[in-house]
């Protein structure tokens, strides 16, 4: 670029070759981003020589010449030469020609166009899309062959001409009148650029088209915006329409007649769909035009499905019935609310560090919110649906509001960017109703984690330590309380040929009790030739193991496989015996030095024996003798049983705790307490949650 002389490049512009002007405008391409170059491009007369070769030349040639062109502009010099013919030409081009690389071009100069009106030489104070309306009118093919560019299977015509419509939307959103710009925005979604975005968001192409498609999705939150801005207003004849339209796909009843004879209007006319008074205009106004065009858009797209929702309501108790108006606009607010269409997202900055993150990347792009109006359907399917099944009177509306704003987050808010609007659609109809309000208790822990994170955690701590000693005390307690355990095993005796299952079939052939003394340091044990139907007493167990020199409890006990039955009801079957599960105490018989008396550190020397074998019957007896003994020397229980008590029982004392937590503490509004007028003593109200 350094040795380009720029007075020779200027004059090959200009030259009678095709072949000596291709050569030169394709140096141009590379070199005019230089805005040093471009200033002493433009001193030299090279513009006058790159618009006529703009408005003139044809293949690579004028390709070349219209990326020149684009980043001229993209440097905001040039619009001198910008003039309403070589805008037709442009405009031509896009519709006509069929190289992508002169359209990946064109398309890029009229989103310069565009997007920078106060740099135009001509028409001053005339906007970008003002400046193009009547050569694209002259063009019908322009927008049609603008959208189906986006379906191209070259990932930069997409990206420009998604650019391009970007620029059209934002400049028209921007500076058309009222009644304008809604018309051009309803013309690009009738030729399906909302399913050709879609699609580019849900396919690979979304890394090479991640700016302009996170531009479009930014204008659409603009214009979901502007309608919610827009407040419903009967002076203007759409918004009337619309209302009008409402009371009519309902079918209303027109049967009575006044005196004179006339048709009656049904008395509550606008109640009967769910608002709350006769004066529906005012109940728009939290969701302005935008809560008005999505109930009409639920309304008219099953209008015999509303009327029959309509006639099955009628025959409900008016308290009982769904408002389907509220609903609808309630909906309308939590979808508002999920995709967060009040904060802008436009500012470049946050778009690339967005970007920078794959993670981040995967949820920056939000397909679902361009299927808008089929949410809010399903939304208003699904909050009937839960209104029914919950029995809800209309003082429980914000409660099946709730659980609709927690399964839009659920089904909405986890569905991943390839997620097909079908299957959300069928998610949202079929979620289970019990699982939401599971996933409300959730969310309300999550709530009181936030409120009161550290006291939470250090209330569970101070708890679980107490569960633990509980359970650690309901151990040993089956320990004082004593034990059968099998001594040795034979086989079965019963009659039958002998298997390898009947071989496997051992009962056993004598018993051994084992009890913990009362001042809990002795273990105190006896064989019996048979299980004696009362347990013997302490004074009648002839051996004993003192535990000051027990120095290990080893097992096979599974530390994963929690019991589903009491030790009790096990042993009642001697014939099903366990022999497998053992419990083995070791330790250091008198005469040796063992370790828990000595403390110089020569265990290493000292030779452990087994004192004491057991044999469980079940996994419960097992949990409590092992962790009995575990925690008898002071060690941690191990089995899932003992663990899945102790968290039963820390769990239970926290949600006891948690009852003392006031309302105003987690930022919610005190409930009203109803007034004890007239009540004695011995009357109270049971207040549902």
């Amino acid at each position: 670029m350094e040795n380009l002389n720029v007075s020779e490049l200027v004059e090959r512009l200009g030259s009678d070759e095709e072949s000596v002007r291709k050569m030169a405008v394709f140096k141009l391409q590379s070199a005019i981003g230089d805005p040093s170059f471009a200033d002493v491009f433009i001193q030299e007369g090279g513009l006058p020589k790159l618009r006529f070769l703009a408005l003139h030349a044809t293949g690579n040639t004028l390709a070349y010449c219209l990326t020149s062109l684009s980043r001229l502009l993209e440097l905001d010099k040039g619009w001198d030469h910008v003039t309403d013919d070589l805008t037709k030409r442009i405009v031509g081009l896009v519709v006509a020609q069929p190289l992508v690389n002169v359209n990946r071009g064109a398309m890029s100069v009229l989103a310069a166009i565009v997007g920078n009106p106060s740099r135009r030489n001509s028409q001053p104070g005339v906007t970008g899309f003002q400046r193009l309306k009547p050569i694209i009118e002259s063009h019908k093919q322009f927008l049609p062959s603008l959208v189906e560019k986006m379906t191209s299977a070259d990932h930069a015509l997409c990206a420009n001409s998604l650019q391009l419509i970007n620029a059209l939307m934002r400049d028209t959103i921007a500076n058309e009148a009222d009644s304008e710009w809604p018309r051009f925005i309803k013309q690009l979604q009738e030729l399906g650029v909302i399913k050709s975005v879609y699609g580019l968001m849900q396919s690979s192409a979304v890394q090479d088209l991640a700016h302009p498609l996170l531009d479009f999705q930014s204008l659409t939150k603009i214009l979901l915006r502007r309608w919610r801005e827009e407040k419903v207003d009967l002076e203007k004849a759409d918004h009337r329409r619309a209302l009008r339209g409402l009371h009519v796909a309902s079918n209303p009843d027109q049967t009575g007649t006044d005196p004179k004879g006339s048709k009656r209007q049904h008395p509550a006319k606008w109640r009967r769909l769910g608002f709350e008074s006769e004066s529906p205009a005012f109940e728009f106004n939290p969701s302005g035009f935008l809560g008005l065009m999505d109930l009409t858009d639920f309304v008219y797209k099953n209008e015999d499905g509303f009327q029959k929702l309509l006639l099955e309501q009628s025959a409900v108790p008016l308290d009982q019935r769904c408002p389907i108006a509220r609903a609808s606009l309630a909906v309308t607010s939590i979808l508002y609310g999920h995709f967060d269409v009040d904060k802008s997202d436009e500012s470049e900055s946050n778009r690339y560090t967005v970007l920078d993150s794959r993670a981040n990347f995967e949820k920056a792009f939000k397909p679902l919110l361009l299927h808008w109006s089929r949410l809010h359907t399903s939304g208003l399917n699904a909050f009937i649906r839960l209104w029914k099944a919950a029995g809800a009177q209309l003082e429980d509306f914000e409660k099946i509001e709730e659980l609709v704003r927690i399964l839009t987050e659920q089904v909405v808010g986890q569905a991943p960017r390839t997620k097909e609007i079908k299957d959300v659609e069928e998610e949202l109809a079929e979620f289970d109703i019990q699982r939401l309000r599971e996933l409300q208790m959730e969310l309300l822990e999550l709530t009181y984690e936030d409120a009161w994170g550290h006291h939470l955690r250090q209330v569970r701590d101070e708890l679980s330590h107490e569960a633990l000693q509980f359970i650690k005390e309901q151990r040993i307690r089956c320990l004082l309380q004593g034990a059968w355990f099998p001594q040795t095993m034979n086989y079965s005796t019963e009659a039958g040929p002998v298997t390898s299952k009947t071989l496997n079939q051992t009962v056993p052939s004598s018993w051994r009790f084992i009890r913990l003394s009362h001042n809990r340091r002795y273990l105190h044990f006896s064989d019996f030739d048979e299980r004696l139907p009362t347990e013997p007493r302490l004074d009648a167990l002839q051996d004993k193991i003192d535990l000051s020199i027990v120095s290990s409890v080893v097992s096979n006990v599974s530390a994963s496989a929690p019991s589903t039955s009491s030790s009790d009801s096990t042993l009642k079957d001697a014939g099903q015996a366990n022999t497998s599960t053992k419990i083995t105490i070791h330790g250091y018989l008198p005469g040796t030095s063992h370790s828990r008396q000595k403390s110089d550190g020569s265990k290493g020397t000292q030779k452990e024996s087994v004192l004491l074998q057991l044999h469980p019957q079940s996994h419960t007896l097992a949990s409590e003798w092992l962790d009995g003994l575990l925690m008898l020397l002071n060690q941690q229980p191990i089995t899932a049983d003992t663990n899945k008590l102790v968290n039963l029982i820390g769990g239970y004392g926290l949600k006891i705790r948690l009852l003392n937590v006031r309302f105003e503490d987690v930022g919610m509004e005190e409930p009203i307490l109803p007034s004890r007028e007239g009540l004695d003593d011995e009357y109270y109200y049971d207040i549902g949650g």
